[in-house]
């Protein structure tokens, strides 16, 4: 359990000039002074990144807001090689979030040229949720994209899904979303293996959807979206795959 919330989960001040095409708020928005004097719960926000596709430099950082979460945040260090879990590392970039899969998720996006760490923070209430630190590896691990899903209909209307992951020393965890070919999620979960059926959640160790999950239609059009994240909420793989029921 203790590994599964530090996976789940998860400030050198910088100086106000960067080699990326975002902006630092001023440094009373540090991420040591946000939380000065407030009670702050860590490892309380689900969050990964990883880079897009077509460009290595163009960092989408996804998190999951819970239910009455406000003043979405997101805080930065100035390199990789410092200490990630010490907040006084941490400043605020100011980038705007976007929901995602009709806002059961949503994402910041930006351009980081060199690699760093992220905590993603938001607010229930009184409290501070912070998530745990979230490590760039665009430069040295580029998230790898594929199609290679296999997609088993044997038995009608529960697709099973199952996939190989590039390396197993990096993966964690993988996270699973059963959307329309138009990205409204119908389900969302977290496996520690590499396959996944809908709607059975024998093997799901974490599970975000909203209530019992419909009933696939046959011959509708579905889409598949697998994150193979590692433990420092990296995300080594994206797997997408279209698929009609049968």
């Amino acid at each position: 359990m203790k590994k599964l919330k530090y996976i789940l989960a998860s400030l050198l001040l910088s100086s106000c000039s960067t080699d990326d095409a975002n902006t630092l708020i001023n440094q009373s928005e540090s991420l040591i002074n946000y939380i000065e004097e407030r009670t702050v719960e860590n490892g309380a926000v689900i969050a990964c990144a990883g880079n897009t596709i077509d460009n290595t430099d163009i960092i989408e950082i996804f998190f999951y807001p819970k239910d009455g979460a406000t003043n979405y945040r997101l805080y930065e260090t100035s390199s990789s090689d410092i200490n990630p879990n010490d907040f006084i590392n941490y400043n605020q970039i100011a980038l705007s979030d976007v929901a995602v899969f009709n806002g059961y998720l949503r994402k910041f996006v930006g351009d980081f040229n060199t690699e760093r760490w992220f905590i993603v923070s938001f607010e229930i209430g009184d409290e501070i949720k912070l998530s745990n630190p979230i490590r760039i590896k665009n430069l040295t691990q580029p998230t790898l994209y594929s199609n290679q899903i296999n997609i088993n209909q044997e038995e009608a209307q529960m697709p099973f899904f199952s996939w190989n992951v590039n390396s197993e020393v990096n993966n964690a965890i993988f996270f699973e979303v059963l959307s329309t070919i138009d990205d409204d999620l119908i389900s969302g979960t977290y496996t520690f293996e590499t396959q996944f059926q809908y709607y059975d959640t024998s093997n799901v160790v974490l599970n975000i959807t909203n209530g019992t999950p419909p009933n696939l239609v046959l011959g509708e059009d579905y889409k598949i979206t697998i994150m193979d994240v590692s433990a420092d909420n990296w995300i080594n793989e994206i797997f997408v795959s279209q698929f009609t029921i049968e």
